[in-house]
């Protein structure tokens, strides 16, 4: 994996309003582009052809949740070590310990502060990928 720089992400959040404010954060103030997916189904059948450098997924989904799409994602080659992040209200340690064993670099709290999220996520990002 080449530690160029963070371009692309695959986002998959259900609520409208969250996933509008989360889009405009990232696309405007962060100028990434954004691939918007309603749910881990979504997110999982649209991946691999947008190749992301960066997973961005909302934990409790319909269809498919951000864990099970991610246990997906892993099973594609493309796709088996592109950083994933989680986006949650579940924030105890024990749930953020646990998506984190099921591989997400680390975990976004909800309600998340629009005007730093970009900057977050490359954070993030750059940690990963050393």
């Amino acid at each position: 994996m080449s530690a160029s720089s963070l371009t692309k992400i695959l986002y998959a959040e259900d609520e409208p309003d969250i996933q509008s404010i989360a889009q405009m954060a990232l696309e405007m103030m962060g100028g990434y582009t954004l691939k918007v997916c309603n749910n881990g189904q979504e997110a999982l059948e649209a991946a691999e052809a947008f190749a992301p450098d960066l997973i961005l997924l909302d934990v409790m989904m319909p269809s498919m949740d951000g864990p099970t799409a991610l246990q997906e994602m892993r099973a594609i080659p493309a796709l088996a070590n592109v950083p994933v992040i989680f986006m949650t209200a579940k924030v105890q340690n024990q749930e953020v310990e646990g998506y984190k064993a099921m591989g997400a670099i680390d975990v976004i709290a909800k309600p998340f502060d629009p005007m730093t999220l970009s900057e977050t996520i490359q954070t993030l990002w750059e940690r990963a990928v050393g």
